[in-house]
Order: structure tokens, then sequence, then C-alpha cells
């Protein structure tokens, strides 16, 4: 009889433990709403508030072909730095002829991250396809629309040790 006894102690147990699956939810529900950091704000509330955007100055120097993986490039700190201050969770990416990627990262969207987006799209093209395959960086437009940037393409990069950089960032300022 002590045997049933311990049997329904675990019986009685395992209901307890019902009572606390709540609390396993709302783990759950805190575990969500840590992955978005603070400090990283919805782009529609940013243009509501009327914030405006700074976009990393890095982005013009990568000199990074778009069908080529951004684990490829030199400068891995800057793929960590955020694209836009302050961080948003996710921006959309325009092209100028009409293509149109999403970035999103809920800690705040990187450099890497964009660059990810668009590798998404180029992936699988040569590089004969494209007419401008190089990024040359990005631009936001708050009168165009406050919540996507304008992708600036070049013919090629400069060369990874070359002054060039620095007339090319210039001429891609339109």
């Amino acid at each position: 009889m002590s045997a049933e006894t311990s049997d329904l102690t675990k019986v009685d147990s395992a209901i307890s433990g019902l009572s606390s699956s709540p609390t396993e939810e709302k783990k759950i529900g805190h575990r969500r709403a840590s992955s978005s950091a603070a400090g990283v704000y919805n782009i529609n509330d940013l243009e509501k508030e009327g914030k405006e955007l700074q976009i990393a100055k890095e982005t013009q120097k990568l000199n990074w072909k778009l069908n080529t993986s951004p684990g490829t490039l030199d400068d891995k700190e800057a793929l960590k730095k955020f694209l836009t201050t302050p961080p948003v969770k996710k921006i959309d990416l325009h092209f100028p002829l009409g293509l149109e990627v999403t970035a999103r990262n809920l800690k705040g969207v990187t450099i890497k991250d964009a660059l990810d987006a668009i590798h998404k799209q180029f992936k699988k093209k040569a590089d004969d396809e494209l007419e401008l395959p190089v990024l040359a960086g990005f631009e936001w437009d708050k009168e165009e629309s406050w919540t996507r940037l304008i992708v600036h393409q070049k013919k090629e990069g400069a060369p990874a040790g070359g002054g060039k950089k620095k007339n090319k960032k210039e001429t891609s300022d339109d």
C-alpha cells in the first residue's frame, strides 16, 4: 500500500507540475521579449517620433561584390556594427531597378544582416550578369521613404590597399 501512496505522491507532484506550466509559458514569453534587445527600435516608431537615421559609414568602404558571401570580407569588425543609428529591428533595402530586400535582426540590424539579405538575392548570379556588382553604400532619403534605405552600387571596387576609396565614395553621393 505504501508503494501506491508513493505513486500517488508522484501523481500529485505531476499535477503540481502542471500548475507550474503557466510559469513555463511566462518564461517563453520572457525569452521572446529579451530577444528584442533594449534600445532597438521598430522603424515605424522612429518615423512617428521623427527620429532621424544615420547609416554606418563603414558600408562605403567595404567594396563588397553582391554575389559573394559577406563572410569573405576582410573587415570582420565592420560586419558586427549596426547598419543604422539608432539600431532597428528591420529595414527594407531598395535597389534603383525596383528590387527590394528586407534585412531583419531583433537585436538590431547589423551590416552583416544587410549584406546577407542582399547576397541571398544575388548569390546565383555570375559576375558578368551584374551590371554594377559592387556595393557602394546605402542612402537614407526620408522624403522618399522613411522605412527603407536606397542601395548604391558601382562597377568595381577599389584595390584593397589603394587610396581610391575616398574618390569612389565622393562620386557615389548623388
